[in-house]
């Protein structure tokens, strides 16, 4: 495991469907998954199985006929137990050695790597991703498993890598040590991707953590924490704590002995954790911390410089990629005047050949995550026809699932529902700016700041705009969905979070404390 860990890190490739063997052994894969659906999971506290008779029933969105499994549901009784298992396995594991904790991710990556197409075949039929979604995701998975590792090595050689100022007569050393028992929250849109990742970071670092998966996708939680302990975390360093936010996260969020929380979801709830965590419970003897990631109101600015085509493709990909439930996807296009009407019959043909259908058929677009989406998604899209011209989709897709049309708005107001609101769902909003200084003005107007695009061929205006549009993660010429980790760190200004940047060098410092030491030689 230390070869390897000493070989430069690379991004898991993605998987061709292309390749009759890759195909059929997807098809495998989705069939021992099938196989497996409609069974019981417990909970995991102190390393050991919990069975509650209050139960979550995760459903396939694309079949809601269909139940995927059924996973035991905490009471706060049980959270209690869960932080004082946290507490009592914390003592051992932050004096594991960095190279115990930085394998245990190794190994997890790599066993990860060898069932790929198992936990891709999870992830199409309990969030609803297509094969290449999927695929995504759990590539992502093996990467901030594989990239945390190396990075928490290289931090804790610190004084190796980045010497601290020398004093004659003294031995200084700077030091990261964990912090304590955190909560990790992730979300259902990236179920095994951003779950691993959070909790990754956090148990490399020497914490112990609780975990509380999506009750949306929790059986894909349950399947990433089966292979942490395989692969020789201890089983009581995780505590797997399905449950509901207003009964167990709130409480978790005010514990007294919760040390950081680490979320990942909607600005609603990441602003209500803030404040939570903000307040000092009686017996708290620090101020916690919080790391969330919220979401954004994303957008793509065209000018009449751009390359016309490979605009249109990269706002349709953005947009529409995985029904637009990602907090990267392209929920804005503001085009100048210029090519507005170019870009729209471009954007609408485009969006006109995208299939609906089974996500375990690899169609282009498949079902949003639940009812209280499709619901929150229609009731947009009736908004959106009093605002502005409807150009393309707008009804309910398919039945059987929660199926909604790709849908295309044009002549959108700044100020629109459709300009402001993070819809979450396969709904893209399209307005016209009279200049490209207009557009990146109209790109600004928001209160989130994730990720932007912009697409020009005036390098004078690409290095404005790179200057000037206010985002965490700012792409040329390109979509603006897909960041890799360790290539684009990841992370948003404003609403959008604390600018975390997942997947990039400064995100173990968040599960980490300085330590000075001095000593007289």
């Amino acid at each position: 495991m230390k070869d390897r860990m000493e070989t430069p890190f690379a991004n898991e490739p993605m998987t061709s469907f292309a390749s009759e063997d890759n195909h059929a052994a997807f098809v495998d894969a989705l069939a021992l998954v099938r196989s497996e659906l409609g069974k019981e999971y417990p909970l995991h506290i102190a390393g050991l199985a919990v069975h509650t008779s209050d139960q979550l029933i995760s459903i396939n969105p694309a079949k809601t006929d269909e139940i995927v499994g059924k996973v035991s549901k905490a009471s706060r009784k049980l959270a209690e137990q869960a932080m004082n298992a946290a507490l009592t396995a914390f003592e051992s594991w932050k004096n594991t050695s960095v190279w115990e904790r930085a394998s245990c991710l190794m190994k997890a990556a790599a066993l990860m790597r060898e069932r790929k197409h198992y936990f891709s075949a999870w992830l199409v039929i309990e969030s609803g991703k297509n094969w290449t979604e999927a695929d995504a995701d759990t590539a992502e998975a093996i990467d901030f498993m594989d990239y945390y590792a190396r990075e928490m090595v290289k931090l804790a050689e610190t004084n190796e890598h980045k010497p601290l100022v020398k004093l004659p007569g003294e031995d200084n050393r700077l030091s990261y040590i964990p912090l304590g028992v955190g909560i990790v929250i992730p979300p259902w849109n990236f179920p095994l991707a951003i779950c691993a990742g959070m909790a990754s970071a956090s148990i490399v670092a020497g914490n112990t953590i609780i975990l509380k998966p999506a009750s949306t996708t929790p059986i894909i939680a349950y399947k990433f924490y089966e292979l942490m302990v395989e692969s020789g975390m201890p089983a009581d360093v995780m505590q797997y704590l399905p449950g509901s936010g207003a009964e167990i996260g709130d409480y978790l969020t005010s514990h007294p002995k919760t040390r950081f929380v680490s979320f990942t979801g909607s600005k609603e709830i990441g602003l209500r954790i803030n404040r939570l965590a903000a307040e000092q419970a009686p017996g708290q003897i620090w101020m916690k911390r919080v790391v969330a990631e919220m979401g954004g109101k994303d957008g793509i600015v065209v000018d009449e410089t751009a390359n016309i085509d490979a605009a249109a493709d990269a706002i349709v990909a953005s947009a529409f990629g995985f029904q637009g439930q990602k907090c990267s996807a392209g929920s804005r296009a503001i085009v100048v005047a210029d090519v507005y009407d170019e870009l729209l019959e471009k954007v609408k043909e485009r969006t006109s050949r995208l299939m609906m259908g089974s996500p375990e058929d690899n169609a282009a677009v498949g079902p949003v995550i639940d009812q209280s989406s499709f619901d929150k998604i229609m009731k947009a899209i009736e908004i959106g026809k009093s605002e502005a011209r409807l150009l393309i989709g707008g009804n309910k897709g398919l039945e059987g699932g929660y199926f909604i049309e790709p849908t295309v708005f044009a002549d959108a107001g700044p100020d629109d529902y459709l300009m402001q609101e993070e819809i979450f769902g396969p709904v893209l909003a399209i307005a016209k700016a009279e200049s490209w200084q207009e557009a990146i003005s109209m790109y600004n107007h928001t209160e989130f700041g994730l990720t932007g695009a912009y697409f020009s061929s005036d390098e004078e205006r690409i290095q404005m705009a790179l200057r000037d549009m206010h985002c965490g993660n700012l792409y040329i010429n390109r979509k603006c969905t897909g960041a890799l980790v360790g290539v684009h760190p990841f992370g948003g200004f404003n609403m959008s979070g604390t600018d975390s940047k997942a997947g990039g060098h400064d995100y173990m410092l968040l599960f980490t404390q300085a330590k000075l030491t001095s000593r007289r030689v």
